[in-house]
């Protein structure tokens, strides 16, 4: 008897242990992590020949506000932002720092000039990916680990072809394009999807624009070859001075195409007296338009964390809610091989920010954002041409 009454009771206390685990495994749904904190990283060039630490400050502003708020199931995000001074080795180190020392789960809201070149291979090897915020240079848009939620120099240059031809009717596109690095092949098959998307040919690609001497040859180039819309991949002081030396030698009927980087008030002011057609393709939502619906939560999370309005910020703040999202979705620990398989696995992700939904997904390469809105400049401001955005078709 004593032995039925004692089995009973084993029984109910192991019967009590397994609803007391299921209720526990019920209420653990979501992320959980160790020590309260999910370790994240950026490899970003602050100091050096450029500052793109506007960022991973924006990435750290929209984790700042969410741990602020209690965290991710009451995890809060622990993040590093790494200078690689636009030094590869530097570059190196801080990634195997991050990776190794700090035990990041993922790389978010980075933005350098060399990250995705030197490191790609180190984040393949340690199994870790990327949610660049700017992605600049050619290998974060050809690297299995790396997907930026920007468009992109080399999309954004197909798309700036394809609206020159199928908005502005252009007949003869030029393109004149300035070669850091190993980018050459990636603006040559920007011009060559182009010419797939558009049935059309180039009239002419110059791959010898210098970052700094005189445009003069080159605006000549233009106006002698009949080019009616010329393409160009310059940076802010570089499309000023393109302008004024096309204003100097007095040419006309060209319209001039540029990519993000000419897209600042600063250009605007700088050009305010000419008539030139100018034209900039946007990564993201214009970040002029302070109006904006699209802009509307990004502009008060950044004012509530006193950093700038600027396209920069956009870059970093997308990667930052789009990141967030994915981790809400994993239900366990929150671990580099489970962010990997939430961001291998995850289903395309749309932000007002954005024209094209953003998926990680486990191609090869990534290039998930295709679309672009289109500003034209007049008297001294940046005017939205496009309200809708001008999506990138797939080449023929």
């Amino acid at each position: 008897m004593n032995m039925h009454w004692k089995s009973r009771i084993i029984a109910a206390v192991l019967a009590g242990i397994g609803l007391a685990a299921m209720a526990g495994a019920a209420s653990a749904a979501g992320p959980t992590c160790k020590d309260g904190a999910i370790k994240v990283g950026a490899v970003s060039t602050v100091t050096g020949p450029a500052d793109f630490s506007e960022v991973p400050k924006a990435t750290q502003a929209a984790f700042d506000a969410v741990n602020a708020a209690g965290g991710i199931n009451g995890c809060k995000i622990d993040y590093t932002i790494a200078d690689d001074k636009a030094d590869p080795a530097v570059a190196a180190q801080a990634a195997r720092d991050l990776i190794d020392n700090k035990e990041a789960v993922a790389l978010v809201g980075s933005a350098s000039l060399l990250d995705c070149a030197v490191n790609s291979a180190t984040y393949s090897r340690k199994k870790i990916l990327s949610v660049q915020g700017l992605g600049v240079d050619a290998a974060c848009f050809s690297s299995p680990n790396v997907a930026p939620v920007n468009v992109g120099p080399y999309t954004l240059s197909t798309a700036m072809a394809y609206y020159a031809t199928s908005e502005l009717k252009t007949k003869k596109l030029c393109a004149f394009f300035i070669i850091i690095g190993g980018t050459q092949e990636a603006y040559k098959k920007a011009i060559e999807n182009w010419e797939k998307i558009s049935g059309q040919k180039i009239h002419l690609l110059d791959l010898t624009l210098p970052f700094q001497g005189d445009l003069t040859p080159y605006v000549i180039k233009a106006r002698d070859a009949g080019c009616d819309a010329v393409l160009t991949n310059q940076v802010e002081p570089q499309v000023v001075q393109l302008i004024k030396t096309v204003d100097a030698q007095k040419i006309t009927g060209i319209n001039w195409l540029f990519l993000a980087p000419g897209y600042t008030e600063q250009v605007a002011k700088a050009l305010a007296d000419t008539k030139q057609p100018i034209y900039v393709g946007t990564e993201w939502e214009p970040y002029t338009e302070k109006n904006s619906a699209a802009n509307a939560q990004w502009i008060a999370d950044m004012q509530k964390a006193n950093r700038p309005l600027t396209a920069f910020s956009q870059g970093g703040y997308l990667a930052a809610e789009l990141f967030l999202k994915v981790v809400a979705s994993i239900d366990g620990e929150v671990t580099r091989e489970s962010v990997a398989k939430a961001l291998h696995d995850m289903e395309p992700l749309t932000n007002p920010l954005a024209g094209s939904p953003y998926v990680f997904g486990k191609a090869k390469t990534h290039s998930p954002m295709q679309a672009t809105k289109v500003m034209k400049l007049e008297a001294g401001a940046w005017k939205v041409e496009t309200p809708d955005w001008v999506v990138l078709p797939q080449a023929k």
